[in-house]
């Protein structure tokens, strides 16, 4: 059946008998896929029927479905005409894992950071009113979503437009990717126990296409009234429906088309299962969050042992680091198994704090803590550091207060796409007062560069990126390096290299073909000033190579420092170009970038030529 479903149109064709059924062969066709491609699985199983019920009540894409977060969003690709594109997903020049609204007009709006999903569609809402235009607008959120406090704002600015026709629908399977934290999660824990559930759950069973007075009575009599008077969402002016099953389309499609007909915000709260129908995920659905290849049958098997990650090493300098100062504290914005956290907390959990996601919260938070002495490590990616920028210049950096900043995923990060890499951080950090920034060429720098971040007395920040480096022994040790000062790594002639982080190692490889110098710059901010004067007054021409963006990042430093000097030197920048990088293999897009070996090499040749530099740069 699934494979006569080429867009929702043709899925209101069904008869409501027949949606049950092409639930199981939806389920079934999410798991073989993303066993085939990697990919999303545990949130994506857990969204089928709801995914099934909005396109089937409503009018989709005239009525928008934002979809927050979009990690489940695929069962929704399968509906609007991708299915057959699956098998290219998160592959370079294939589909995104995540909405994307020059992919498709069922792609509303693009989501795959948390907790803008109400926002957004208030905004489609109160538009289309403004417009006079009759359309619907539905918000899927997650319950580890609602914890940002974007979405409170979001809810506090509907609650007082009474007739917009705005549905948020909040997914509570217990699950953000981490187990959920805080007082949120605990309350909607207490609405979903016992007895209370169990009845709920059997009124939205018993739920038909009846008049909303009655369902609203029954609702109150069953629901609302057995725990508290008001819920905290009818507070904020939305009319709170449920929770529901959000596996039974029985419940799911006529408690829709009712709210359908309801002016004014709507809230409904349905309840899903992560990994739903596939016990492997239902069991573990952190292990099975965010899958590579795997066969279904047998499950995910535990990974050869190989390269420590950089997250691995993060992870190990943090428990070491914890053991020796007692004044550490780890903070992280519900990344503790992506940050590489798990271990910290079970060895320290008095020390360990995570925040739920709330990125602003997290920096603000950590700069409290700094106030009253303590030393925090806040582990974020990269990305996401880029929600919590006025955090990180009013509360930290403007106070001057000793935070540590552990820079996860920096640079491209491969299928996750450009929603997820870190392009930009030495860009805009850089320009920030009293910050270190560093950047680690291999996993033995990145433990020395997190011991001198932690050391120094103010706000640092250490880039890595995801993945393994080169495969250098690491250090036990916890010693520091000296503040501002790179190294140089090969000498040549001619032509000088000022790499940055991970291009360290493909600049060195292109210094051996070139017969240039190499330099390891390390540190972004402090400059080390004196090393590119050394390196301008003994060569012909510079090349800076990182891997973030151009404008304004490392290469931009160096020129302004030779500028600053009154030195006049022929200089290239390497870098990410000025647009968006789609997703993709890592080191395929690094290549189509011109940032591996054979790019950087080509890159200087093309511009300054291979035999005789000076000769080509005296003539241009």
């Amino acid at each position: 059946m699934l494979n006569t479903i080429n867009s929702p149109a043709d899925l209101r064709q069904l008869p409501r008998t027949q949606l049950k059924p092409l639930a199981d062969e939806l389920r079934a066709f999410v798991l073989d896929s993303v066993s085939k491609t990697g990919g999303h699985l545990s949130s994506n199983l857990g969204t089928v029927e709801l995914t099934i019920a909005l396109h089937y009540v409503f009018n989709t894409p005239e009525d928008r479905i934002v979809w927050d977060v979009g990690h489940q969003t695929y069962p929704h690709k399968i509906l609007t005409g991708r299915r057959d594109q699956m098998s290219t997903l998160r592959q370079f020049d294939g589909i995104s894992g995540f909405p994307r609204r020059a992919e498709s007009e069922y792609d509303t709006f693009g989501t795959a950071h948390s907790s803008t999903s109400i926002s957004a569609a208030l905004g489609m809402a109160l538009a289309a009113k403004t417009k006079g235009e009759d359309r619907h607008a539905i918000a899927v959120i997650g319950d580890g979503a609602m914890t940002a406090g974007m979405a409170f704002e979001a809810m506090n600015n509907a609650g007082i437009c009474e007739d917009v026709n705005l549905l948020v629908i909040l997914n509570d399977n217990d699950m953000s990717i981490s187990p959920p934290v805080g007082a949120l999660n605990r309350y909607l824990a207490r609405l979903m126990s016992g007895q209370f559930y169990a009845k709920a759950k059997n009124v939205g069973k018993s739920m038909l296409p009846a008049p909303m007075l009655e369902l609203a009575k029954r609702l109150e009599e069953h629901a609302k009234g057995m725990i508290v008077p008001a819920t905290m969402f009818e507070e904020f002016g939305f009319n709170y429906i449920g929770p529901i099953d959000g596996h039974d389309l029985d419940s799911l499609i006529p408690t829709l088309q009712n709210l359908k007909n309801l002016k004014g915000p709507q809230f409904l709260h349905v309840v899903t299962k992560k990994g739903q129908g596939y016990k492997l995920a239902e069991a573990d659905p952190v292990l099975y969050h965010g899958p590579g290849k795997f066969n279904p049958a047998e499950g995910i098997k535990p990974a050869a042992a190989s390269k420590l990650t950089y997250t691995q090493v993060f992870g190990e300098w943090l428990c070491d680091m914890a053991a020796q100062d007692k004044t550490l504290v780890g903070i992280t914005p519900a990344m503790r198994e992506g940050s590489g956290m798990v271990k910290f907390e079970q060895k320290f959990p008095d020390r360990y704090y995570d925040v739920g996601i709330a990125e602003q919260h997290a920096v603000t938070f950590a700069a409290g803590m700094a106030c009253e002495g303590l030393k925090p490590v806040v582990a974020i990616y990269s990305t996401f550091l880029q929600r919590a920028y006025d955090q990180l210049i009013h509360d930290v950096a403007l106070q001057n207060l000793d935070v540590t900043f552990a820079l996860d995923r920096a640079g491209l990060v491969g299928a996750d796409g450009a929603t997820h890499a870190g392009n930009y951080d030495l860009a805009f950090l850089r320009c920030i007062p009293n910050m270190v920034v560093m950047a680690a060429s291999d996993e033995n720098e990145c433990r020395q560069m997190l011991s001198t971040a932690f050391a120094y007395k103010g706000p640092a920040s250490v880039r890595y990126p995801r993945g393994s480096g080169t495969g250098v022994a690491v250090e036990k040790t916890l010693t520091t390096i000296p503040l501002g000062k790179g190294e140089v790594r090969r000498e040549g002639k001619g032509i000088a290299i000022l790499a940055f982080g991970t291009m360290v190692a493909p600049a060195l490889a292109a210094g051996d073909k070139l017969n240039a110098t190499v330099a390891n710059m390390r540190f972004i901010k402090p400059l080390d000033i004196e090393l590119v004067k050394q390196l301008a007054a003994g060569h012909d021409a510079l090349v800076t190579v990182e891997e973030g963006c151009i404008m304004g990042g490392a290469g931009a430093a160096v020129a302004e420092a030779l500028a600053e000097a009154g030195i006049v030197k022929p200089i290239l920048h390497l870098g990410l170009p000025d647009r968006f990088i789609d997703h993709g293999d890592a080191a395929q897009l690094l290549a189509a970038c011109g940032l591996d070996s054979a790019g950087i090499a080509a890159s200087i040749v093309q511009r300054f030529g291979k035999d005789e530099p000076r000769l080509v740069v005296n003539n241009g």
